[in-house]
C-alpha cells in the first residue's frame, strides 16, 4: 500500500551484508518518506503515487534528470521493487527499497543511496530454484517464459505495521517440488516464528487431475505470477500455470498474516479445467472491506468440460450446458467474498463470446485489473482487445447473445498489459498500452460512468511482440505540472532478452513527451522485466531488469 506515513521499528543486530555498492554522491536533499508496500501502489492497483513532491514535468528532462545508480542483485527480477520510507535500520532512519530475485534471493537497499543492508537467499535447504527446462508443457517447447530460475516472481508484499514481508518461494531437488510462503523481519531479513510455510490445499472436484474426488494443488505446474494481496489480516496469494501445461487450475490462498495457518482455499475449476488467475502480473484487487477483484484466464465455464477430444490429437468445443453454473468460472471477472474457509462469488461477468475466445486462446485474464479509486467501477480487458468497464458490485453475469456491462470500449492489441490511472485537477484519466498499439489515454466520467478516447500518442511504434507496456503514474496530488505517465516496454520482439525502454510523458497532455531512457547514453536500463512496472516513490523511479540489477533513476 501506498503509505505516506513515516515507520519506525526497533533497531536489530543485522546479519553481515554483502559489500555494498559506491554510493553515489547526491545533489538534491531527500526530503520524503513514501512507501509503496504493494504491487502496483495500493490494492485499487491504480498504480498511483499521488504524494510525489520532487518529479514534476518542469524537471524530468534530459538535463535535470537521468540514471543515478544500479542495485546489483544475482538474478533477473520479475516482481515489482518495493519501498518503506523512514525505516529504523542501519543505525539511523532510511528510505529502504526492496528487491526480490528468480534465485530466492531477497535484498534490502537504502533507495537513496544505494547502501546495501542485507541480503539472505530463502530457497529450502538441498534444493534449488525450479528452472524454465523443469516446465514440460507439451504447448511450449522450449518453455521461454523464463529463461532459467524460476523462484521468487510475484510482487511480495509488505505489511508496515508487523514490520513483515510476505512472499512465495520455490524450490526442487529435481524431482520434489514446493512452494513455501515466508514472512520476514523488513529490518534483518530473518524469518517469523511462524514461517516458513509449505502451501498445500485441496478441494472436492472431479476436475482435470482429481483423485478420488478431490483436486489437489501442483506445486510444479501452478505458477504464482501475481503480486500477492493483503487485506483484513489475511495474505492472498494466487496462481495460474506455466503455459497451460495441464493439469492445472486457477487457485486462491489465503493465510492469517500473523499465524501464517490457511484459512482460505479458492478453486475457479474443481469439476473442470484451467482457470489460471495471471493479469500480466498485476496483483489482485481488494476493497476496505475485504472482497476481492480478480479476472480468470482460458478454462471451463459452468458445467462440463469444454473441449472434447477428436481423436487426431487436437480438441473440439464442447459447449457447456449451463454457463451461469457458479462452480467453474473461468474466462471471467469475479468479486469474491470471504465465507467461511473458502469466498462466495458475489458476482461475476463472463463475455457472452467465451467459447470463442477460450477454443483461440484469448484469455480474459490477460490485463491487470483495477479499481477506479472513489468509484464503484472496475476496468477489466483481455486478449480479444476489448477493455470492458464492469460495476463492481453488478458485474453482468452472463447472456448468451450480448454483454450486459456497463461499457465495452475496442482498442488494438491482446493486452498483456498493465495500465494505471491518474487524477488530475479536472479530468480523470485511465492509461493503457497495448502490443502493436499506441499510448492511449482515456477520460473516465463519473456523470456517465463511461470511458471515453482522450488523447493517443501518435507516430510511435511502442511495444512490439507479446508484451505491451507496464504503466505507473506519479503526481503531487491534483498540483498541476506534477502529473507524470512512466511506461516500460520492450524495444523490440517478446520479452525474454530484449532491451527495454523506460518514457515519460505529461499525464494531462501524452502527446509530450518529458524524457526516455534512449535519449542520452548511460542512461538504458538493460535487457527488459516482463510484467514489472516502475516504482515511483521520494524522488527517484525504481526499474527492474532482467540484467541482474535494479537501475534507480532520479534527479540530476
Amino acid at each position: 500500500m501506498l503509505l505516506p506515513v513515516a515507520f519506525a521499528a526497533c533497531t536489530r543486530h543485522m546479519t553481515a551484508p554483502q559489500t555494498p555498492p559506491t554510493p553515489p554522491v547526491h545533489t538534491i536533499p531527500v526530503y520524503q518518506h513514501v512507501s509503496v508496500t504493494t504491487q502496483h501502489n495500493d490494492n485499487s492497483r491504480a498504480g498511483l503515487n499521488n504524494n510525489e513532491l520532487s518529479l514534476t514535468t518542469s524537471n524530468v528532462n534530459t538535463r535535470q534528470f537521468g540514471k543515478q545508480f544500479v542495485l546489483k542483485v544475482d538474478d533477473q527480477v520479475y516482481s515489482q521493487p518495493l519501498a518503506v520510507g523512514k525505516l529504523s535500520i542501519g543505525g539511523g532512519t532510511h528510505n529502504v527499497v526492496f528487491i526480490a530475485t528468480v534465485n530466492n534471493s531477497v535484498y534490502a537497499f537504502d533507495g537513496d543511496s544505494g547502501t546495501l543492508y542485507w541480503q539472505k537467499n530463502y530457497t529450502a535447504a538441498g534444493m534449488r530454484p525450479p528452472v524454465n527446462t523443469d516446465m514440460n508443457s507439451s504447448w511450449c517447447t522450449p518453455y521461454t517464459d523464463f529463461t532459467g530460475n524460476i523462484g521468487i516472481v510475484g510482487t511480495p508484499v509488505i505489511d508496515t505495521a508487523s514490520g513483515r514481508m510476505y512472499f512465495v518461494a520455490r524450490s526442487t531437488d529435481g524431482n520434489n517440488f514446493v512452494q513455501y510462503l515466508h514472512a520476514i523481519d523488513i529490518v534483518t531479513g530473518a524469518e517469523s516464528a511462524a514461517g516458513p510455510v509449505r502451501i498445500s490445499a485441496s478441494v472436492s472436484g472431479t476436475g482435470d487431475g482429481s483423485v478420488g474426488g478431490v483436486v489437489s494443488f501442483d506445486p510444479r505446474r501452478n505458477n504464482q505470477r501475481q503480486g500477492l494481496t493483503l487485506v483484513s489480516g489475511t495474505v492472498y496469494i494466487t496462481w495460474s500455470s506455466h503455459c497451460d501445461w495441464n493439469p492445472y487450475h486457477g487457485w486462491i490462498l489465503g493465510y492469517n498474516a500473523q499465524t501464517l495457518q490457511l484459512v482460505t482455499v479458492y478453486n475457479d475449476t474443481p469439476s473442470g479445467e484451467n482457470g489460471g488467475i495471471w493479469e500480466s502480473g498485476m496483483g489482485m484487487a481488494a476493497d476496505s472491506a475485504g472482497n476481492l477483484y480478480v479476472t480468470t484466464g482460458n478454462g471451463t465455464v459452468g458445467q462440463g468440460n469444454l473441449f472434447t477430444p477428436t481423436g487426431n490429437g487436437t480438441y473440439e468445443a464442447n459447449p457447456n450446458p449451463d454457463p451461469t453454473n457458479l462452480a467453474n468460472r473461468a474466462e471471467s471477472a469475479l468479486k469474491l467474498t470471504p465465507s467461511g474457509d473458502s469466498l462466495l462469488v458475489a458476482s461475476y461477468f463472463t463475455p457472452f463470446n467465451y467459447l470463442q475466445a477460450d477454443t483461440n486462446d484469448v484469455d480474459y485474464g490477460s490485463l491487470g485489473t483495477f479499481l477506479i479509486p472513489h468509484s464503484n467501477y472496475y476496468v477489466t480487458g483481455a486478449k480479444d482487445g476489448n477493455i470492458y468497464l464492469l460495476d463492481k458490485d453488478n458485474m453482468g453475469g452472463y447472456s448468451p447473445s450480448s454483454n450486459q456491462i456497463q461499457q465495452t470500449y475496442s482498442i488494438v492489441g491482446s493486452m498483456h498489459c498493465q495500465p494505471a490511472y491518474y487524477r488530475g485537477r479536472t479530468i480523470e484519466l485511465v492509461y493503457v498500452w497495448s502490443e502493436y498499439d499506441v499510448l492511449r489515454s482515456l477520460a473516465f466520467s463519473r456523470t456517465s460512468n463511461t470511458l471515453s478516447s482522450y488523447q493517443k500518442l501518435s507516430g510511435s511504434t511502442g511495444p512490439q511482440g507479446a508484451t505491451g507496456a507496464v504503466i505507473s503514474v506519479s503526481s503531487n496530488d491534483t498540483t498541476s505540472g506534477t502529473g507524470i505517465v512512466w511506461a516500460a516496454y520492450p524495444e523490440a520482439g517478446n520479452a525474454g532478452a530484449t532491451p527495454g525502454v523506460l518514457r515519460a510523458f505529461d499525464a494531462n497532455d501524452i502527446t509530450h513527451e518529458l524524457w526516455n531512457s534512449d535519449m542520452t547514453i548511460g542512461d538504458a536500463p538493460g535487457t527488459f522485466a516482463k510484467f514489472c512496472p516502475p516504482t515511483i516513490v521520494n524522488g527517484h523511479v525504481y526499474l527492474a531488469t532482467f540484467s541482474n540489477q535494479v537501475v534507480v533513476y532520479g534527479l540530476k
